[in-house]
């Protein structure tokens, strides 16, 4: 049993969250959705620098975030239904992919890409490893099933 891990359980509630973010993601950039609430902002940096202060603002871009890394999260962090050695490698080895191509894709963005095109990057990288791990794993856990198979 790998210590720290969510049950199995949680990897269908996390599916279901990282649908609902794709799907915000969409209504929030095709159909300009605007969800407008009065929000506790500990700073806030539009017109001017203000802290501890209440305004009212669209909060769709957060529950897209929230929604997504939530999901991610409970896919990610949750066991396999037959949890074993070899699935621990596989973890151990799929984030060590992972943090590679991660750490290169941020080098290469930070050297080559300018201005809103890399502040684009800088939000997507919040779900990217997620994203990145979840490709790894199951492509080294096939290819393990399958090894096995043989």
């Amino acid at each position: 049993m790998v210590k720290g891990m969510l049950s199995n359980k949680f990897k269908i509630p996390g599916y279901i969250l990282i649908i609902l973010g794709f799907v915000l993601t969409y209504l929030y950039f095709v159909v300009n959705i605007r969800i407008e609430i009065p929000v506790l902002a500990i700073v806030s940096s539009f017109t001017e620098t203000k802290f501890f202060t209440i305004y009212k603002t669209n909060v769709a871009d957060e529950f897209i975030i929230l929604s997504l890394v939530a999901g991610f999260c409970m896919v990610v962090f949750s066991k396999e239904k037959n949890e074993t050695d070899s699935i621990k490698k596989i973890r151990t080895k799929s984030l060590l992919h992972t943090v590679r191509i991660d750490i290169s894709l941020l080098l290469f963005f930070t050297l080559f890409i300018y201005g809103g095109g890399f502040m684009v990057f800088i939000v997507i990288n919040i779900v990217l490893p997620f994203i990145i791990y979840l490709i790894t794993f199951n492509i080294l856990k096939n290819k393990e099933l399958n090894r096995k198979s043989l």
